[in-house]
């Protein structure tokens, strides 16, 4: 380690690291609790919009201020591919099959859409939570091992001398765990509430195919 980097850089670089870190996990924190809080509450208007409505016509010109949310955009892909499918007839190639698996797998795939948006930043809260440790302790190495050759080069082993230096160098790992802590609580609280809002749009999706398949063999 080139001896003219002082303890105070390298233990000062690691800290900007994480204080990084810890803006991105915050700020990840505060944009999925919105987003969760949202996704649930726009979920749960657009589920009594759509039960209520007197028939599936009437489910499918529900008010745009309620057919907002993740369920409302399965919903709207459904009508999407039962109208496309209605027009051309089975003369297209994406259109030949069984209805019922079609439908069921266009449905599937807005939903795996909409699970890939309640997933993002997730994979950023388990990086940050898997790695600021390490982060920290690399930080406390480079300074210890730069505080020890000050100590030999001073030629003294008072517990002044020592002590000073390598408590600075153990902060950095001190932080390192204190940003990892919310990082992971939080990535394991999120990946909790995408099992549970998935559920329901599962709910919905067979839902809203056993709808759709009665409706059309009902006309």
């Amino acid at each position: 380690m080139p001896y003219h980097i002082t303890p105070e850089v390298i233990i000062d670089g690691t800290l900007y690291t994480l204080l990084a870190f810890s803006v991105a996990t915050w700020t990840v924190i505060l944009f999925k609790l919105w987003e969760f809080s949202n996704n649930s509450y726009r979920n749960r208007r657009f589920n009594v919009a759509f039960w209520d409505a007197s028939d599936f016509a009437g489910a499918k010109s529900l008010p745009a201020d309620a057919a907002i949310g993740p369920q409302a955009r399965i919903a709207q892909q459904g009508f999407a591919w039962l109208n496309e499918s209605s027009n051309s007839g089975g003369q297209r190639l994406k259109y030949i099959g069984s209805p019922a698996d079609l439908l069921e797998h266009s449905l599937l795939v807005q939903m795996q859409k909409e699970q890939h948006l309640m997933e993002s930043g997730l994979t950023l809260l388990a990086s940050i939570g898997s790695t600021s440790p390490f982060v920290g302790l690399f930080g406390t190495v480079l300074g210890i091992m730069h505080a020890m050759h000050e100590i030999t080069a001073s030629g003294s082993t008072s517990l002044d001398v020592v002590a000073g230096p390598i408590g600075d160098a153990l902060v950095a790992t001190a932080i390192g765990i204190a940003v990892a802590v919310p990082a992971v609580l939080a990535y394991n609280f999120f990946l909790r509430r995408v099992k549970h809002q998935r559920a329901g749009l599962e709910n919905f999706v067979a839902s809203f195919l056993h709808i759709a398949l009665n409706t059309d063999s009902k006309e």
